[in-house]
């Protein structure tokens, strides 16, 4: 059985597709498929310039790399769904309800993956052990400050904004990979 990992963003242009290339890389040993989707996408559309650099980082080639509209379809295949903002996480979850438990901010997900105990093997798949092991921490720890939670889109900024913002993304993706590597 293959778990996938799916990230949200806006447009599909920035933040979700540069996470998904940094997954890729980081989750490249395990059986996992990550994409992304936008919430507001228009479907074809190519990777912002500065974005298409930092995926070239990862050692991917993402010039061919095509935008995509979130669809109910991709949220019910995905074991684990992470957004870059609350206000697309809300978004997903009224697409889909049933993917309310395996739903996330990215950076909601790094705090509960860091603060959760020790996934162990408790599910049929590390990645569905961590899914579980955040679940449970969630239920032990007090909501974050407004806006804690949201990545904050490098649209309209620098090349340094797109790096500062894979950079928060790869730090949010490490606490995820440490509680991963618990259940297997």
């Amino acid at each position: 059985m293959v778990d996938g990992v799916l990230f949200v963003c806006h447009a599909n242009m920035c933040r979700s597709p540069m996470a998904e290339f940094i997954a890729r890389r980081l989750l490249a040993d395990l059986p996992v498929v990550v994409t992304s989707a936008g919430t507001d996408a228009v479907d074809g559309a190519a990777m912002h310039p500065y974005a298409v650099e930092v995926a070239a980082g990862t050692g991917a080639d993402a010039a061919a790399f095509r935008t995509r509209r979130l669809r109910p379809e991709h949220l019910a295949g995905a074991t684990l769904v992470l957004t870059a903002t609350r206000r697309q996480r809300s978004a997903c979850t009224a697409l889909a309800p049933t993917a309310l438990t395996r739903t996330f901010t990215l950076r909601q997900f790094a705090r509960l993956a860091a603060a959760a105990e020790p996934a162990g093997a408790t599910a049929d798949t590390p990645l569905r052990a961590a899914v579980a092991a955040a679940v449970r921490a969630r239920g032990r720890m007090q909501p974050a400050a407004p806006g804690a939670d949201d990545l904050r889109d490098p649209i309209g900024g620098s090349p340094a904004d797109f790096r500062r913002c894979a950079e928060e993304i790869e730090r949010s993706i490490r606490p995820v990979l440490a509680l991963i590597a618990t259940a297997g």
